[in-house]
């Protein structure tokens, strides 16, 4: 567990600590309800809240105390303490981050893509975790609060970190690069994602080579020699480069040489020493393999044998709503909509059609935010994938789902196995009323949709 020394933090951030300095603090939170004893609140201000009402319920929780905004302390003269006053809170969270990260100075390893982020970081976190101590981005906390918080569970004990940085406005990555300060950086992929804030896939990589970019000159970048842009990921490199591939030919530092995608086997190659090895338990469709080589790049780099990287891919990767599995009744649902966009909905897709069914497949999908101008012509790409497919039927939800089926029937795929719905419980009782035992449905969609929500319904209905 970290310690600070609130001198040193009041110092970091140039707050001023009213009315008296505390003994100690054992940790950091932004969220009263979950704050432990002895742990320092900072009184964030979102949209819809305002951390600063609750800054009477963290002391009460046993907070050693909170960092306010001067502003709030100057209106507040009876409010007990211990206060740490400073200009702006989130601001001053990411001072003290930044300040305790260059303090440590353990290897950082960031991670950044338009989709597969999370699993990336887990799976590295895994294997790196067979052999040192690591400290990983807590769920997906990855933008400009979630990331110093997490960064602030590192201690002196910690050999290495694993986070991942996210962001969908230009600018952000630099941002969060500069708390960061990584020593070896991931970029999984470059896809449509947040495209209607970046306009060009070649400004969503231009963002994403932010991370990139701050790596020192002996830092390592591992990059993915499948993904679009990769040129331009590769040229901001200023160090070492690693490449993986699920093309054995293709020259990469790390390759698929074979991959059975029936039994989630596949045979990996590292090229610098010629050893193969085979991986089992991986999480369903190519991409996954790529994730898993993406990780084991990192942990090889870090001196992580064999035999640790195999027996830590089982089940690796498995995280809520990203291909959670559910049997209700004699169906199997498949929650993958944590989040959609169209690389993510397309690699899903592929998985699916890979899956052994023993009954039809079926398939919902929702609206897939952030797109911008390219909204339309994303929604209607994606509905003509679907029509290659080998699905018994399609369900969406959304206006902008809607123009997933107009595209899937542009392309044949038959008008009566269409359904555009208007909400999740609209789909989920049409699909109850289809599914036999032995179906499955896939489903994907924006976070923003809560896909979840057809799941619960499912079950009051099969």
């Amino acid at each position: 567990m970290a310690r600070f020394e609130p001198i040193e933090l009041a110092e970091w951030c140039g707050g001023e600590w009213i009315p008296a300095v505390p003994a100690a603090v054992t940790g950091v939170g932004n969220d009263s309800r979950r704050i432990q004893p002895g742990h320092l609140y900072f009184a964030l201000k979102g949209e819809r809240f305002d951390g600063h009402d609750f800054v009477e319920d963290a002391l009460s929780a046993g907070a050693a105390g909170a960092v306010v905004s001067r502003e709030w302390r100057a209106a507040k003269p009876g409010a007990r303490g211990p206060f740490l006053a400073v200009d702006d809170p989130a601001a001053a969270l990411r001072e003290i981050a930044t300040a305790h990260r260059r303090k440590l100075g353990v290897p950082v390893i960031g991670i950044t893509g338009s989709a597969g982020k999370t699993t990336v970081k887990e799976i590295a976190a895994s294997m790196l975790g067979a052999a040192m101590q690591v400290v990983r981005t807590r769920a997906n906390w990855n933008n400009n609060i979630g990331l110093p918080l997490s960064l602030l569970l590192m201690d002196r004990n910690t050999d290495v970190g694993v986070f991942e940085a996210g962001t969908n406005h230009p600018g952000e990555m630099k941002e969060l690069c500069r708390v960061l300060r990584p020593t070896w950086g991931v970029v999984t992929n470059i896809g449509a994602g947040h495209i209607g804030f970046f306009g060009s896939l070649e400004a969503i990589a231009g963002e994403k080579a932010a991370l990139l970019e701050s790596l020192p000159a002996d830092g390592t970048a591992v990059l993915n020699l499948d993904s679009a842009c990769f040129d331009i990921l590769r040229a901001a490199a200023p160090c070492r480069v690693l490449t993986v591939a699920l093309d054995g030919e293709s020259g990469a530092d790390y390759s698929c040489i074979e991959r059975n995608a029936a039994l989630r086997r596949a045979r990996i190659r590292e090229s610098a020493s010629g050893q193969e090895i085979e991986l089992s338990g991986l999480q369903p469709g190519a991409h996954n393999v790529t994730n898993a080589l993406l990780a084991i790049a990192a942990a090889r780099g870090f001196g992580i044998g064999w035999d640790a990287i195999a027996q830590t891919m089982t089940g690796a990767g498995a995280l809520s709503m990203r291909w959670e599995r559910a049997e209700i009744g004699d169906v199997a649902v498949i929650n993958d909509a944590y989040n959609s966009n169209p690389l993510s909905a397309a690699a899903a897709l592929e998985a699916f059609a890979e899956e052994d069914i023993s009954g039809d497949k079926w398939v919902a999908l929702g609206d897939m935010l952030e797109l911008g101008s390219h909204v339309e012509r994303e929604h209607r790409a994606l509905g003509e994938r679907v029509a290659g497919g080998p699905w018994r039927g399609l369900v969406t939800v959304g206006r902008e789902a809607a123009l997933v089926a107009e595209g899937a029937e542009a392309k044949g795929f038959p008008r009566e196995r269409l359904r555009s719905c208007r909400d999740n419980r609209e789909a989920a009782a049409f699909l109850a009323a289809r599914l036999r035992p032995g179906d499955a449905v896939l489903l994907k969609a924006s976070r923003a949709m809560r896909f979840e929500e057809i799941v619960e319904h499912l079950k009051e209905s099969l």
